[in-house]
């Protein structure tokens, strides 16, 4: 099975480099991991997270591929169609 979203997916620049820009703008830390979205460049963090807001993010605007945003990792993930790639 394929998933035309992983295969579509950009390469957006991060919104911010800082952290998941949710949890900064509401003043909380506590994040675990980061993922970005490779439709816009937002940065959110991930469902290991008090506030998963990297899924939020999907479930408000639909955008349906993010990628680790942690260093030296390269997957993808595709929230439509529940694939890695």
């Amino acid at each position: 099975m394929t998933c035309a979203h992983l295969a579509e997916a950009g390469a957006p620049r991060p919104q911010t480099t800082q952290g998941c820009q949710d949890c900064l703008r509401d003043g909380n830390t506590d994040w675990v991991h980061l993922r970005l979205c490779l439709t816009c460049g937002h940065v959110g963090c991930c469902d290991s997270s008090p506030y998963r807001h990297a899924t939020a993010h999907f479930q408000e605007s639909g955008h349906p591929v993010i990628r680790s945003f942690e260093p030296d990792q390269s997957w993808r993930w595709c929230y439509t169609d529940q694939m890695l790639g």
